[in-house]
């Protein structure tokens, strides 16, 4: 029951509701978005003096992910009520500063002037934009800091139009969270940087370990054998094997859902914990495509990023990246030696 409802997710990139507090001084984001390109191999040194393989070259299945830079949309903040914590206030970026695709009422409206412009009636629904008629993002930030805040986050948008392989290029709206200093520090932190930019490398480096969100590869409606893995009953079984031996007692009216079924498997929300990056890209890396692009992707024409072990998703999936909330404290440095671009074509 870990993983209950095994029902389908309700949108196609994971969704992150929690990011892990740190005690640092230094402003930073703490997610990221990126393309699943594909996997290959490399040959990296075993920096670690423990391991039996210790100084040698060894051989590790890695993913490639593109990870073009993303927009900073908007500043959130939060402020502590008796029901948690709910949001106090946004300031909203310039609407030529979206990406491109963006959908017009994202831009830096009004309520009233979005309303007008969608033909309906001025809404009352608090806590949506704090910018009003006549009110700049200066006077909106300032709002914003004397509003008792708990916490500071960004609203910021992938841009798939600068990636060749994704075939939608709407971009998708996420949240990511901020670390280090004072909220009125963010505050400014975020206020510089309203509307602009941020890549990859301004918020992770190589050899950190972080978790990877993401939606599995979907598998339809499965029977229970291949959903749960129960076994098969014995041949001697007078209607069928492919299915459980009883649904239940007989005093219980109803099934109960801890009971073993048929139903949707695949394409869940799961998150892989400490995936170690082994490399982010630079304009001085060579280019990591394979010989005949990835297999049902492409070429990777972004930043990229080289992530140890499998992703959850097939390729062209949107995943979303957060700082490890349970870390591994003894980390050896990471010494690639060799990346892997023989075609994966199968010949």
């Amino acid at each position: 029951m870990g993983f209950s409802p095994r029902k389908r997710a309700i949108r196609p990139y994971g969704r992150i509701t929690s990011w892990p507090e740190t005690e640092s001084s230094e402003i930073r984001i703490q997610g990221f978005a990126g393309w699943k390109a594909g996997m290959t191999h490399v040959l990296m040194r075993d920096t670690n003096p423990t391991s039996t393989s210790a100084g040698q070259e060894v051989r590790k299945a890695v993913t490639v992910v593109e990870v073009p830079p993303m927009k900073v949309l908007a500043v959130r903040g939060y402020h502590m009520t008796p029901y948690g914590m709910q949001t106090a206030g946004e300031v909203w970026a310039d609407s030529t500063a979206g990406p491109d695709g963006l959908h017009p009422r994202f831009a830096n409206q009004t309520r009233g002037e979005r309303d007008a412009e969608e033909g309906r009636k001025p809404a009352k629904r608090a806590g949506r934009l704090p910018t009003r008629d006549g009110e700049t993002n200066g006077e909106s930030f300032d709002a914003l800091a004397n509003s008792n805040l708990c916490e500071v986050r960004l609203i910021v948008a992938t841009q798939p139009s600068m990636v060749k392989s994704v075939p939608s290029k709407t971009p998708e709206i996420m949240e990511v969270g901020l670390v280090g200093g004072g909220n009125d520090a963010k505050l400014e932190w975020a206020k510089e940087r309203l509307g602009g930019e941020v890549t990859v490398a301004d918020v992770y480096e190589s050899g950190q370990e972080i978790d990877v969100v993401g939606i599995t590869k979907g598998k339809g409606f499965q029977g229970v054998i291949k959903r749960f893995g129960v076994k098969l009953l014995s041949h001697k079984n007078s209607k069928r094997r492919r299915q459980i031996g009883n649904m239940g007692d007989f005093g219980t009216g109803y099934v109960r859902k801890t009971i073993r079924q048929a139903g949707q498997m695949g394409y869940h929300q799961r998150t892989e914990l400490n995936k170690r990056v082994l490399r982010i890209s630079n304009p001085d890396d060579s280019d990591v495509t394979p010989a005949g692009g990835f297999l049902h992707y492409g070429e990777v024409t972004n930043p990229y990023m080289i992530i140890q072990g499998s992703l959850p998703g097939p390729a062209k999936r949107l995943l979303r990246f957060r700082d490890a909330v349970r870390p591994n404290t003894r980390l050896h440095e990471v010494d690639l030696t060799y990346v892997s671009t023989s075609s994966k074509q199968g010949v």
